[in-house]
């Protein structure tokens, strides 16, 4: 059993509904600190809005959300600038501002901390610079840290996203789809990426994926939402494909018809972009 003061998420009872629309329905769910889980299922299965809920971008239509030690729906103004600041958040798109250099954007991850105008590179501290060239370091992309993001392949933008998240001195690191537009090389070594500094900085980490092999590779465990409830929720260890397959409706027992789901899945999946 987990004890309270390792729990950093947790989630009891929450149901969230859009007009007539149920996302999620009665939701329960606590993650560990250092833990990383993988929440699986098929697009609209309500993992994106489940991840919205934890630094307070979705409140919930009933039932609690508590993200490090917080009751998040109740949060504002500066408490909540204040979770924020301790969750890092991935995203598919990697919402990086495309004019400006890999270097800045990556700076952009210290706001929080930032006081007075912000004139370029120069509006940031020495040692946040320091800092950020440490990150670009760690995600292999030193050497380019001073061209413009929207130069760099897919792959590299995500490292970039990556080293802003980082910035943060995050707690807890919220990823969405983040492999949803790369190619299989570089989803793989994205995520590797992930794990690797997660392990190195203590980091909890809670990630939306559609590929079930890499989330039953990469995660400690996992989640899988159908139609907005959890219908599965097991350590990756020991866990085979044809378990996972069936949080999407079907049992697949048998290598070709794992193989047939996992085709299903990658349809339904964002179009692979450049690497």
């Amino acid at each position: 059993m987990t004890a309270a003061t390792d729990t950093l998420i947790r989630l009891d009872g929450v149901t969230k509904t859009f007009g007539s629309t149920t996302a999620l329905s009665d939701v329960s769910l606590t993650v560990a600190r250092g833990e990383i889980v993988v929440l699986l299922g098929l697009s609209g299965s309500g993992k994106s809005t489940l991840l919205r809920h934890l630094d307070g971008l979705e409140v919930p239509t009933a039932g609690t959300v508590d993200v490090l030690g917080a009751a998040v729906p109740a949060l504002r103004g500066r408490a909540l600038r204040d979770l924020r600041s301790r969750v890092g958040f991935i995203f598919q798109q990697f919402e990086l501002v495309p004019s400006l250099t890999v270097l800045e954007n990556v700076l952009t991850g210290s706001l929080s901390r930032v006081r007075g105008p912000r004139l370029g590179l120069w509006g940031y501290s020495r040692s946040a610079r320091l800092t950020a060239l440490e990150h670009l370091d760690r995600v292999g992309l030193l050497d380019r840290a001073y061209q413009r993001s929207d130069t760099l392949s897919g792959g590299q933008q995500q490292r970039v996203a990556i080293a802003r998240a980082l910035m943060q001195k995050p707690d807890i690191l919220l990823a969405d789809e983040p492999v949803a537009s790369l190619d299989p090389e570089s989803s793989e070594q994205v995520m590797a990426l992930i794990r690797r500094i997660a392990a190195d900085e203590g980091l909890t980490v809670v990630c939306s994926l559609h590929q079930v092999d890499l989330a039953i590779s990469w995660a400690d465990r996992i989640v899988g939402l159908r139609h907005g409830e959890v219908v599965l929720d097991t350590p990756t260890d020991g866990l085979s494909k044809a378990e996972v397959m069936e949080i999407y409706g079907r049992v697949a027992t048998t290598t070709a018809e794992i193989t047939a789901v996992q085709v299903e899945l990658a349809d339904a999946a964002t179009p692979a972009g450049v690497a």
